[in-house]
């Protein structure tokens, strides 16, 4: 559902990195290209987009997410560090390259409208996902903590599942990318399952030769 049009946006590509709404990303800020970038929007909105940027293609992703910053530390020789929230994703119509750094016209995009019955399929992930954090956390020999309050709309939910996969980038992409919400939850249910069974195997190959020990 696109839900606005040909508004421009100042961008930064990242790589290895993929903002999903309600998600907090720090950033260092130290290019000179990108401190114009930085110092121009908080004259402003405070508002910038985020993209995956592909090494292989040598270009961004034409999704991402706005990040807003609600935090800034300015050091002596110009570098800051900024604290951002994503919070819409948005599509590039046209990249514009006037300045040093990139901009684009972008159009705002959502999800298509969704059942909330669709908070019994989250759960299932969310169980999934705690089966994942908490093998992670017996093989680096420490409790990981699994947050008490997550959010209450699906769509939400499905953003924050999507942010937890880290180090698959590619996967991250392509769940930000969904326009149904149904469909993240359910990719995000085989990418997570396919993750448990890797951990659970390696899981066993720790306490097998624990006993031998």
């Amino acid at each position: 559902m696109v839900t606005s049009c040909d508004e421009r946006l100042p961008l930064f590509p990242l790589p290895e990195v993929v903002l999903f709404p309600g998600s907090c990303l720090p950033l260092h800020i130290f290019e000179p290209r990108y401190r114009e970038m930085i110092n121009t929007v908080l004259e402003k909105d405070g508002c910038f987009g985020v993209l995956l940027y592909d090494p292989v293609r040598k270009a961004p992703a034409d999704i991402g997410c706005s990040a807003q910053i609600f935090d800034c530390k300015r050091m002596k020789d110009g570098r800051m560090n900024i604290m951002t929230l994503g919070m819409q994703r948005f599509r590039v119509l046209e990249y514009i390259r006037e300045k040093e750094y990139l901009q684009g016209y972008i159009e705002w995009i959502d999800d298509d409208q969704i059942d909330g019955a669709l908070m019994d399929t989250a759960s299932g992930v969310v169980e999934v996902l705690k089966d994942v954090i908490r093998l992670s956390g017996k093989l680096a020999d420490r409790a990981i903590e699994f947050p008490e309050e997550l959010p209450d709309d699906p769509v939400d939910l499905s953003y924050w599942i999507g942010s937890t996969i880290y180090g698959l980038t590619r996967q991250q992409q392509e769940l930000l990318e969904l326009m149904d919400t149904e469909k993240r939850l359910q990719r995000e249910s085989e990418i997570l399952t396919k993750i448990r069974k890797e951990l659970a195997a390696r899981t066993a190959i720790k306490e097998a030769f624990s006993r031998q020990d």
